[in-house]
């Protein structure tokens, strides 16, 4: 059955076409910096956001209008396995990304519930032979169902942690027999409201015990995907664990995970911690964390996760110039963790958006090599730390400088001279590269 019979295949049509459906940046097949764009970007689907919201917010029911609405659960559930091969056969995209609820509901057991996800198993793995389509991450919701009111490592009531680690089993196999490249563990109920109640050492470790679980548990059944972490500050708890990138190292770190691990980085969810994207990509970058992304943009006059279509060819320019400084982001991607607009309810606007965050992710590629090729931030920063190439400046980053050095050379210099940091010049040449790609 098709569901968007009005839609045929999006191509590439450049920079003149006024045709809609159609890319103006996004050439899957161009070349930049010795890799296609494709294989640059590697963009992804969000089974939650593209075929299972209905635009309900809490003011209001859903609005979108789908092919699957008036059908059962499980009958839903079926369809959009269909429409999710043809959504990415026609919009062009490699890869699609799920949460084990997305794709089948519960049941009234574990049992049933494990019984439905296998039947949708079935045919998403079926729809991957026919298409050639490929599983960047799945992931296990243990968020949404109430049993999870106080957390799921990190919950007060055992019971529930062992609920947690039996479902955390099944996903982790649902991984490795559709051969998903990536897992991801996103913590939506770990974390706290107040400190008043909570046992912060217990639950921390709890959550640790439960990763290094499922690191042995990969291990025994040969699930060999790069295990990733989503860093989140706020929402849905009023302190989440995994706050942001150096957080989340940290964590890492001290329970001797760091090794198994790196970061699915989201763009909403560094602005909801007071960052930028391209600072949670540094940071990840420069510890060897950098794992995949997950590509939205928030509302900096909204204070919450509102998960729009990346449009800002600022913010993608960086981030995609951070991408490339640290190498790409190997078995990751470019996943579309973004919804359409309540009052963007036809199918068409699911390609439009999807076509939108490509074309401006291409676009800002483009930009990113260019400022590669012209080395304008490099050659800016290099002039910038150049006291540190030779003098005291070498002696400190050779480690051979001491306090006594430090003072010696301090009292014979006498007239330090600062050099502007010249921010506003490098933002214009910056504007200047981004609009004549």
């Amino acid at each position: 059955m098709a569901y968007f019979k009005n839609i045929g295949k999006i191509a590439y049509e450049g920079k003149g076409s006024d045709n809609p459906l159609a890319f103006k940046h996004y050439n899957p097949q161009e070349v930049v910096l010795g890799k296609t764009m494709e294989e640059h970007l590697r963009f992804a689907v969000a089974y939650w956001h593209t075929f299972t919201a209905s635009g309900a917010d809490p003011f209001g029911v859903g609005t979108a209008v789908r092919g699957w609405d008036s059908a059962n659960e499980m009958d839903q559930a079926k369809m959009r396995v269909e429409a999710n091969f043809e959504f990415l056969n026609k919009i062009g995209i490699p890869f699609y990304c799920f949460h084990d609820r997305d794709i089948a509901p519960e049941g009234a057991s574990l049992a049933e519930t494990n019984k439905n996800l296998d039947v949708i198993v079935d045919l998403l793995e079926q729809g991957m032979k026919d298409t050639g389509a490929k599983l960047l991450w799945n992931t296990a919701n243990m968020f949404t169902n109430p049993r999870f009111v106080h957390g799921a490592g990190t919950t007060s009531n055992a019971d529930v942690y062992a609920y947690a680690g039996a479902q955390l089993k099944k996903s982790l196999e649902i991984g490795k027999r559709l051969g998903a490249e990536n897992y991801v563990f996103w913590g939506g109920r770990e974390g706290y409201e107040t400190l008043l109640n909570t046992d912060m050492a217990l639950e921390l470790d709890n959550l640790a015990r439960l990763f290094h679980m499922a690191v042995a548990y990969a291990n025994e059944i040969g699930f060999g995907a790069q295990f990733l972490i989503e860093p989140k500050p706020k929402e849905p708890t009023k302190h989440q664990y995994d706050f942001d990138a150096a957080t989340t190292i940290a964590f890492l770190q001290k329970y001797g995970l760091k090794d198994y691990f790196k970061l699915n980085l989201e763009a909403n969810h560094a602005t909801l911690a007071g960052h930028t994207f391209e600072h949670e990509i540094r940071v990840a970058a420069i510890n060897g964390m950098l794992g995949s992304l997950d590509a939205n943009q928030g509302d900096l006059l909204l204070g919450w996760d509102t998960d729009e279509f990346p449009t800002d060819l600022f913010s993608t320019t960086l981030t995609m110039y951070e991408v490339l400084k640290a190498g790409g982001i190997g078995k990751g991607g470019v996943n579309f963790d973004a919804k359409v607009r309540r009052g963007s309810f036809e199918d068409e606007d699911l390609f439009l958006a999807h076509i939108a965050g490509m074309d401006t992710y291409a676009w800002g590629l483009k930009a990113a090599a260019k400022l590669i090729d012209t080395n304008l931030i490099d050659g800016f920063v290099e002039n910038r730390y150049r006291s540190f190439k030779e003098g005291i400046g070498a002696e400190i980053v050779a480690g051979r400088a001491t306090l006594a050095s430090l003072e010696q050379y301090a009292l014979q210099n006498n007239a330090i001279k600062n050099e502007s940091g010249r921010l506003e010049r490098i933002k214009l040449q910056l504007n200047e590269i981004i609009y004549s790609v």
